[in-house]
This record gives C-alpha cells, sequence and structure tokens, in this order.
C-alpha cells in the first residue's frame, strides 16, 4: 500500500509542477515579433525608367534608359538632404535617329542620394527630389569621351502597395562642354 502511495503522490507533486509551469508560461508575455523593413522605415528600390530627351536648343527628341538601385535609411528620414542612396545606369541615345540606338550615345554610371516626402491628403502618392553626380562616357567619336555628370530630378511615385509603384519625374541634367537638357521619365519600381 505505501508503494501505491507514494507513486500517486509522486505523478500528483509532477502534475501540480505541470500545471503551475503552464500558468507561469501563460502569464509572461509572449515575445515580441521583429520590426519588418517596412517597418523601420528601409527599403530596398530596382527601378526601370525609360524616358526620353529634349535637348535644349532645338527640343530634339532622344532615347533616355534608366535602370537603378537605390536604399532607403530610416535613421535619415529627418535629413534635410536625403534618406535614400541610389547607384544608377544611364543610356541615352544621341544620334540623329532619335529613340533607335546609334554609335553615339552616352553611358552615366551617377551616385545618388533621394528625399522622399508626403505629400498632404494622400496616401497613394509621394513626392522626392533626386541629386546625382556621376561620369558620362560618349561613344562614337575616335576615342571615349569621359564627363562630369549632375543630375537634379523633382518627380512623384503612385503606389499600388507597398512593393509596386510607378515613378514620373522631371530632371534636369548637366554635362561640361554640352548644352543642358531636361528628361521627362516614366519608370517603374519594385520594392523589399
Amino acid at each position: 500500500m505505501r508503494s501505491k502511495t507514494s507513486i500517486s503522490a509522486v505523478s500528483i507533486g509532477f502534475s501540480l509542477v505541470l500545471i503551475s509551469g503552464l500558468r507561469i508560461g501563460a502569464q509572461t508575455p509572449a515575445a515580441q515579433p521583429q520590426p519588418t523593413a517596412a517597418d523601420s522605415g528601409t527599403s530596398t528600390d530596382l527601378f526601370v525608367m525609360p524616358g526620353s530627351d529634349f535637348d535644349r536648343p532645338g527640343l530634339l527628341p532622344r532615347a533616355n534608359l534608366n535602370i537603378g538601385i537605390g536604399h532607403t535609411f530610416g535613421f535619415l528620414k529627418k535629413d534635410p538632404i536625403g534618406d535614400e542612396l541610389t547607384f544608377t545606369y544611364t543610356y541615352e541615345n544621341a544620334g540623329s535617329h532619335g529613340f533607335f540606338h546609334t554609335n553615339f550615345g552616352s553611358h552615366t554610371e551617377a551616385l545618388g542620394v533621394m528625399k522622399n516626402f508626403v505629400l498632404p491628403r494622400t496616401k497613394v502618392v509621394t513626392g522626392y527630389t533626386w541629386v546625382q553626380a556621376g561620369l558620362t562616357s560618349f561613344t562614337g567619336y575616335a576615342h571615349v569621351e569621359n564627363r562630369f555628370y549632375d543630375g537634379e530630378a523633382l518627380g512623384a511615385a503612385v503606389h499600388f502597395n507597398e512593393h509596386n509603384a510607378i515613378w514620373i519625374q522631371e530632371t534636369y541634367n548637366k554635362i561640361p562642354t554640352i548644352p543642358w537638357y531636361t528628361t521627362t521619365g516614366i519608370g517603374y519600381t519594385w520594392s523589399w
């Protein structure tokens, strides 16, 4: 009889420990999920932006094809200069055939700083400013000519969801030794 009592006591004690452990576990708060990139204000953007140039003077249409990547940093949200660092490659046709490829083109690699800002009374459309600097290489001549590039853009992004948007922008471009020109562009960006 004594062995049955000790086995019953052990099983009752074990049950009490198990139940009290479950109650303690139920009362402690669950682990909080880690913030996502969207919650922390960071994101990476891949964008493709075909557009057209209007060379000044003359309003000559030219192809302008732009692809790039940018990364937004949450801690720079209040920085007046920008919160997103970008790297882009742009091909521009400088030949006589407008949007068709010719030997006379420019290839630009540029680093940039973009400042994203909200527009009042809308959550679907945001605005941005974008300053870029880089190196342009002119092809089609006896030798490749390299020049400094400066571009300043003002644009808007229409967001379909947190991962997809359409960009619309106007850019003022300047390369020493050639006239300034503007670029009107529309493009797609995918963010993650």
